[in-house]
């Protein structure tokens, strides 16, 4: 009845967000959630892996529309687990970001089709980043 009710209003997109500073993943967690999005939360280059995969082995279809991650964790980096990604042929849209924004990094970040927000950043200049990465893919 639910359904009937809201015909035309498109799924939430959903975000996996991947940030090892608690405080900074809530902060971002906080603004995709305001912004309408359903997001799901780990705390290391690990975990973020170990999603991806349970999730790739649960369904053939990616449970995530966008990846939002750190580049520097504990375990796999950001910019490691998106090339891994890349190498198993998913084109998943990616927003990463870092403290340590050098060329090299960003020139990475860019040859994997990945947007590079370096820290300090607007949070205005995030969500433009999430929103236009979520356009582009649909």
């Amino acid at each position: 009845m639910q359904n009937a009710l809201r015909p035309n209003r498109p799924p939430k997109a959903r975000v996996l967000l991947a940030d090892d500073d608690l405080e900074f993943r809530h902060l971002l967690s906080g603004e995709l959630r305001q912004a309408g999005y359903a997001v799901t939360e780990v705390g290391s280059g690990s975990d973020l892996l170990d999603r991806l995969a349970s999730d790739l082995i649960e369904s053939a279809e990616p449970q995530f529309d966008l990846l939002v991650s750190d580049v520097r964790m504990p375990g796999w980096s950001g910019l490691e687990v998106v090339v891994g990604l890349r190498r198993a042929g998913l084109g998943l849209p990616v927003v990463l970001i870092t403290a340590f924004g050098d060329p090299k990094t960003h020139r990475a970040a860019d040859k994997l089709g990945a947007v590079l927000l370096d820290k300090p950043f607007d949070l205005d200049d995030f969500r433009g980043a999430v929103a236009a990465e979520l356009s582009q893919a649909r």
